[in-house]
């Protein structure tokens, strides 16, 4: 038998080498044919793992893929159970039963398992929660370099033009602070392409405001920016850190009374929500959001519909 360490939780877990030599082949799998990043693989493994413990401990020994030809809702409805009682959310139990999934899916294409027992099970349904934007002024007020804050200039210039990406643009953090200068949009930039979750690609319009901000911080950087490395610098010359433009924005929260809610990834929601409000339609902010499916762009239309009722709501108490 094969020893893995799960290292996230602290466990010795024992499997087969049939099992673990299938782990291996599906993480490549997921990584070079379906383009995963590192942290959704190794949350995938992680989840395979976790089901595979609770096999250990229902079959009284390691399991083998012999083990897993024919499991049985039962099972995974046993391991769903075990795992809320050991205090998992709904949220954590639906993305560890699609983790399994995954991973019995892959062996089924191979004709080793039949996953049909998986995909019997009801998947735990997840509370709607609705993406909360930030109102057009306060959007305004976050990207005005002269309300960061900081005390050196060119960090002020710096988290501005990040934040003017996120709002102007709809780009998640990750994918602005991936930037290299070869690739920033300054004056006379149209369009830009970016690289985002799954490798997926899409164009994104660059508006004026957006160049202005990072020439502008460009101006200010102290550091030699090379083509090849990032764009957007830490005050020691590396790449800019997410965390550092997390507490930018909650040293803005503070001064603008804003709430906890007001975080970098809300611009990019108020940056669909304003589009959407101002009659864009669905399949363009899609595409410019880069979502795979449109009913992730879909909650936008309950978002905007919300806000419209407390505006009704708010006038209402005014009369």
């Amino acid at each position: 038998m094969a020893t893995q360490y799960d290292n996230t939780d602290d466990f010795l877990i024992i499997c087969k080498p049939d099992v673990n030599a299938a782990i291996g082949d599906w993480l490549d799998h997921l990584g070079s044919e379906r383009r995963l990043s590192e942290r959704t693989l190794i949350a995938y493994e992680r989840d395979a793992r976790q089901f595979l413990r609770f096999m250990t401990d229902h079959l009284g020994g390691a399991p083998a893929l012999n083990d897993l030809r024919e499991l049985r809702p039962a099972d995974f409805r046993g391991f769903l159970a075990k795992r809320r009682r050991g205090g998992a959310q709904t949220r954590t139990l639906a993305r560890g039963l699609a983790g399994v999934r995954s991973f019995l899916s892959f062996l089924e294409q191979r004709g080793e398992v039949n996953a049909a027992g998986a995909g019997a099970v009801r998947t735990p349904r997840l509370p709607r929660s609705l993406p909360k934007p930030i109102d057009i002024d306060d959007a305004k007020a976050i990207i005005n370099k002269d309300l960061s804050f900081e005390v050196t200039p060119w960090v002020e210039a710096r988290n501005a033009a990040v934040f003017t990406m996120l709002y102007g643009c709809g780009l998640r953090i990750s994918e602005a602070l991936n930037l290299t200068a070869a690739q920033a949009p300054v004056k006379g930039t149209k369009t830009m392409r970016i690289i985002g979750k799954g490798q997926k690609e899409r164009i994104v319009p660059i508006l004026p405001v957006v160049s202005e901000a990072v020439e502008d911080y460009i101006a200010q950087c102290p550091f030699d920016l090379e083509p090849s490395k990032a764009l957007f610098r830490g005050v020691r010359g590396g790449k800019l850190n997410p965390r550092l433009i997390q507490l930018a924005m909650q040293k803005l929260r503070g001064a603008l009374g804003l709430p906890d809610t007001a975080t970098p990834h809300a611009l990019r929601h108020s940056f669909a929500t304003h589009l959407l409000s101002e009659g864009a339609d669905l399949r363009s902010i899609q595409e410019l959001m880069g979502h795979a499916s449109l009913s992730s762009t879909q909650i936008y239309t309950d978002v905007s519909n919300s806000h419209l009722l407390a505006a009704y709501d708010k006038a209402q108490r005014r009369k």
